[in-house]
């Protein structure tokens, strides 16, 4: 089984929640700090809503926040491009059978959106989104959770991801991983070298 993250692996939309949290911090007066990035990346809205609440001691409520986010992003995931290579990659693996899928921690609207602009949706046997499980991509219970849900053991699974935490919790799972590069996050080369059984620049590598 062949699971696939969406952000930042399948297309290149990391920039969008920059966007999006620059923004909201500014409207705010707060300045976009490393601090705030390890809190909220890759992590499902619901989470990140209580932490920035905490965060920046919001009198917002949390379905506030994800409100605001969400009109934010509005639109963006209609016209986020594929990442290099992805449709000629994704082709070949269904031209020979392999069994795929998404697990995404991508809010469901935005995912649909995004893979049915592409025309993607009939490569994919299922989409598992973080957020319905309850948590991030961070542990290696939600990447078995995700494997069960598959009916594959991990040990089955390969994942594609271009989060380090992500990749990390999927070794722990039992799972293969192939780290994927973005450019949102150019600090992660050399641990993603070294926790991934395999690193891309590109899905051209893999053609």
């Amino acid at each position: 089984m062949l699971l696939f993250d969406l952000d930042g692996t399948l297309i290149d939309s990391n920039g969008v929640w920059l966007e999006v949290d620059k923004t909201f911090l500014a409207r705010r007066g707060v300045p976009y700090t490393q601090a705030y990035y390890e809190g909220v990346a890759h992590s499902i809205l619901p989470n990140c809503a209580v932490f920035t609440k905490e965060f920046l001691q919001l009198s917002e409520s949390c379905e506030e926040i994800i409100a605001e986010w969400m009109d934010l992003a509005q639109g963006a995931y209609e016209q986020v491009p594929l990442k290099p290579f992805v449709r000629e990659y994704l082709d070949r693996c269904r031209a020979s059978g392999r069994r795929m899928a998404v697990f995404t921690a991508c809010v469901p609207e935005h995912c649909q959106a995004a893979l049915t602009h592409h025309g993607l949706l009939p490569y994919f046997e299922r989409i598992i989104y973080a957020q319905e499980l309850g948590a991030d991509k961070k542990s290696p219970a939600v990447f078995r959770q995700a494997a069960q849900a598959l009916g594959v053991p991990p040990r089955e699974c390969v994942l594609f991801d271009d989060s380090l935490a992500a990749c990390k919790a999927a070794k722990a799972a039992g799972m293969t991983v192939v780290g994927v590069w973005d450019e949102g996050f150019p600090g992660v080369r050399a641990d993603m070298r070294e926790v991934c059984d395999q690193y891309i620049e590109s899905f051209g590598e893999l053609l």
